[in-house]
């Protein structure tokens, strides 16, 4: 192959490649950018939730909650709790002893501080989810525990049903997903009522 034929060849390439990263790179991204941020401002930063001006966390990743005052979160498989930048689930199976032994730590947590021992627990407050981050609980997890929130802040348990009952989030499109309530929400709400 002679000298000409290769520069013929390197050319047209290097204009393609040079072409397309200005495309790809910068137009496109630049364009997809614009058009989300006008239209879905919230979803394309994350779903911030803010508070006095101040980002508080996010609608998509749960937080750890310990106080009783609180409706605990799903547990985090996370080695450090609902850390984003760690998203994993256990992986493991469900005849696993570890599994079984971390699931048996938890009921006995949760009777602990439930009235009802004989009171079934909800699969979704004992087992982690597969992103070890996922922000909701389902409607009879929150449930379970309202007699202890509601104990702890010396609040009515009907008020507290009430705020589930506004914070739920039905299934996506009807039919998709679980009746759901997102607990950092649910938990600003908590703070609020009892500000009043």
């Amino acid at each position: 192959m002679d000298k000409s034929t290769i520069s013929n060849q390197i050319w047209p390439a290097s204009a393609i490649l040079i072409s397309l990263s200005i495309f790809f790179g910068l137009i496109y991204p630049g364009v997809v950018t614009l058009i989300n941020q006008s239209l879905f401002p919230v979803r394309s930063n994350g779903s911030l939730i803010i508070k006095n001006q101040k980002v508080i966390g996010s609608r998509l990743i749960g937080q750890e909650f310990a106080s009783e005052k609180y409706f605990w979160s799903r547990p985090s498989a996370t080695s450090i709790p609902y850390d984003g930048a760690a998203s994993a689930g256990s992986n493991l199976s469900s005849a696993n002893p570890i599994l079984l032994t971390n699931v048996n730590k938890r009921i006995s947590q949760l009777h602990q501080y439930s009235t009802s021992s004989s009171e079934p627990i909800p699969v979704d407050l004992v087992t982690s989810s597969a992103s070890g981050l996922d922000p909701d609980i389902t409607v009879a997890g929150a449930h379970f525990q309202v007699a202890r929130v509601a104990k702890a802040r010396n609040l009515d348990e009907k008020i507290v049903y009430d705020l589930i009952e506004y914070a739920k989030v039905n299934r996506q499109f009807g039919f998709l997903g679980e009746t759901r309530v997102n607990v950092v929400e649910l938990n600003i709400s908590l703070d609020e009522i009892s500000k009043l």
